[in-house]
């Protein structure tokens, strides 16, 4: 009986958008979430009926959306996100992951959590503020993290009489500010969450807008090209041996496509050792692929015994990563305790390899409001970006991160504490 093909497109019937909301404090990010939630019909009658009652307790005139979100007890009390929350909900067109991250400055180390693995951000502007110094941060985190879409939610728009005069000033300020930035797709919105205008469902208040709904957009934005289908990667996470009678030889390498295309047949080249073989078989579930692309996890199994372990890479022969201990990158600094320390030495994880390394130079620190480049000041401490300098134990096998978000990026982690205390994207 032949063995059943797994087609790539039925891997995935429906393709996934994570976003990530972010903005200042009480700009509406945990209220939209509700509204999308909500207006599309996404929350299960008890949720809702719980987001009733503790609204009601709290004294609030109408329901407070922002409760379906706010999970903790601390955020209900004082009406703030403290911690990244996750929510899942589908429409006919597609699913979606969000992830909604803290507007509080101390807590801008979430928002990076929070976007690492986003396709879009959602970036929420009071329209009586505008665009303020958090606007400012999660948008160079956003750039930073190479986030490729954009959306400039201006909500609160019933509190200026949907003023399309306020909207494009602060579209303009933007626009200024953002230039600098390596945002490539950057989208407009005038929003209100509170009462759902332009969020799931056109506004009547604003006929002067011509644009799409923040769903419509949601659903419709191109994210296909998002992955680098280019420059084939995959970190192996764990050998699958089975040691039984039935797969008496079988040598399995598992992890999640980084990048590229691997089909069988492919010829392979395994980093460190170099050594070369062919790609016997791509698996996902037990049974064979067509092809693997990222971000796919398979079982990947090569005609030849070669040495492979945890940390290893397998990229194509003849498209290899850049291979060095001596590392440039950019940093956003996440320990609240202590500053970033010059030779100081820390732990590294870069994909599925672990490795020590030590700062060997901490080139500036970033100015987050005008994005100049400080260089006489070096001290990097919670929640501030700069670029540094540093070597590594061992080889890492990487890519720049403007070209592979995956391969690009690594963590630091306090060795005594086992705390991470730094995000980094690779610079080219």
């Amino acid at each position: 009986m032949e063995q059943e093909i797994f087609n790539a497109e039925s891997y995935s019937k429906m393709e996934l958008l994570r976003f990530t909301t972010a903005g200042s404090v009480d700009d509406g990010k945990s209220t939209l979430i509700g509204r999308l939630l909500y207006d599309s019909k996404s929350i299960f009658e008890d949720q809702m009926e719980a987001v009733k009652v503790s609204s009601e307790r709290r004294g609030d005139e109408n329901i407070n959306l922002a409760l379906v979100t706010d999970g903790l007890k601390s955020e209900r009390e004082q009406g703030i996100t403290i911690d990244v929350a996750y929510r899942y909900f589908s429409t006919p067109k597609r699913k979606f992951i969000i992830a909604d991250t803290p507007g509080h400055i101390q807590y801008t180390r979430n928002m990076v959590t929070g976007a690492s693995t986003a396709n879009l951000a959602i970036i929420l502007v009071d329209a009586r503020h505008g665009v303020v110094e958090q606007t400012k941060r999660h948008s160079l985190i956003a750039s930073l993290l190479g986030i490729p879409h954009v959306v400039i939610c201006i909500n609160k728009m019933d509190l200026v009489d949907f003023s399309e005069e306020t909207f494009n000033k602060i579209k303009n300020d933007y626009k200024q500010f953002a230039s600098k930035l390596n945002v490539k797709d950057v989208n407009f919105i005038p929003i209100s969450a509170l009462l759902g205008d332009n969020v799931v469902n056109e506004s009547e208040n604003m006929n002067w807008y011509k644009g799409t709904t923040l769903m419509y957009h949601l659903e419709n934005v191109h994210i296909a090209n998002d992955h680098n289908h280019i420059d084939s990667r995959f970190p192996v996470q764990t050998v699958i041996r089975p040691h039984s009678d039935e797969y008496h030889d079988y040598r399995g390498y598992a992890g999640r496509v980084a990048g590229g295309v691997f089909k069988k047949g492919d010829d392979v080249t395994i980093l460190p050792s170099g050594f070369t073989s062919k790609i016997k078989s791509v698996e996902f579930a037990g049974k064979p692929l067509e092809e693997a692309y990222s971000p796919m996890s398979i079982t990947m199994t090569l005609e030849d015994n070669v040495d492979v372990s945890r940390g290893d890479m397998i990229v194509r022969t003849g498209n290899m990563p850049e291979i060095s201990q001596d590392i440039d990158a950019m940093i956003c600094w996440m320990d609240d305790k202590n500053p970033l320390r010059l030779n100081g030495k820390y732990s590294l994880m870069h994909t599925t390899k672990s490795c020590r390394c030590v700062v060997k130079e901490i080139v500036y620190k970033m100015d987050v409001n005008n994005l100049h480049k400080l260089e006489d000041d070096k001290n990097i401490g919670l929640n501030d970006i700069g670029r540094i300098k540093i070597r590594t134990t061992q080889p890492l096998f990487f890519d720049a991160y403007n070209r592979n978000r995956i391969t690009g990026s690594f963590i630091l982690i306090e060795e005594g504490t086992n705390v991470t205390v730094g995000a980094c994207m690779i610079r080219s």
